[in-house]
Parts: structure tokens; C-alpha cells; sequence
């Protein structure tokens, strides 16, 4: 089967949700897909797509790279299921908690670090690193 139409409800439901920019590649028995999601939920139903077709994503053909429209100064709602969202230090779960941001809070991008970790900022001026999975753009 073509890695094509292996992935080709993933690249469909990509295009239904308006990925920005996308594009499709297939190169060395890999197939490439890369663009911008308008926002964390859709981000998550990629990912969640892309687990359904390939459990634990195991066959290692495909290889993903989504980013996550937001700019700096952008509005961001945390997104957790009920708790509160930990603010760190550095963009990793082993930096330290320098404050909190509460479900539903709405904060502000200062700069996205990486796909995982953004810096943002609260209301209150707290500032650090949060995991992006819990920020949606407003």
C-alpha cells in the first residue's frame, strides 16, 4: 500500500480543518506532512488520527510536523482538563514551578520555544514556560 493511501484520511482531515500551508512529501519510504493547525484542538485530532492509523505510531512512515498558529502577543485559553496549568522555569517538565495559570485563564504568548513548551505570561506577570498542549489560541 502507498504511504499515500496509508495516511490518506489523515491528509483529507488535515485539509478539512484548514492546516496552513501544507505540504506532502514522500521521500525514502517516509511520508512527509508539515504545516500550521489553527489551533491545539486540531493539532490534537492530527495526532490522535494519525495514532488510529498507526498505533504507538510503530512503522515509522510518517513523520509529522505541525505547528500551531499563535504569535507572539497572541492570547492563548489554558486548555487542561479542570487543574491548573504549571508555569517552569526552563521548557522542561523538570524545570522549576514559578507559577500557575488556571483552567480557562486566558494568558499571553511571549515566544513559542519549540512544538512542546511556549513562554507565556499571565495576567498577574507571571512569566515562564508552559506545555503548549494546554494553550489554544483565542
Amino acid at each position: 500500500m502507498a504511504l499515500q493511501d496509508k495516511y490518506a484520511e489523515l491528509v483529507q482531515a488535515a485539509t478539512s480543518l484548514g492546516v496552513a500551508n501544507l505540504a506532502i512529501a514522500e521521500k525514502d519510504s517516509v511520508l512527509h506532512v508539515s504545516g500550521t493547525a489553527n489551533s491545539t484542538a486540531d493539532y490534537d485530532a492530527l495526532w490522535a488520527l494519525y495514532d488510529k492509523i498507526d498505533p504507538n505510531m510503530a512503522s515509522g512512515d510518517l513523520m509529522m510536523n505541525l505547528d500551531i498558529k499563535a504569535d507572539a502577543g497572541a492570547q492563548l485559553k489554558v486548555t487542561t482538563d479542570s487543574t491548573n496549568l504549571n508555569i517552569r522555569d526552563t521548557p522542561s517538565t523538570e524545570g522549576a514551578i514559578v507559577g500557575k495559570a488556571a483552567h480557562n485563564e486566558v494568558v499571553t504568548l511571549v515566544e513559542k520555544t519549540d512544538d512542546s513548551w511556549w513562554k507565556i505570561k499571565t495576567a498577574d506577570g507571571e512569566e515562564g514556560y508552559a506545555y503548549a498542549q494546554y494553550l489554544s489560541p483565542l
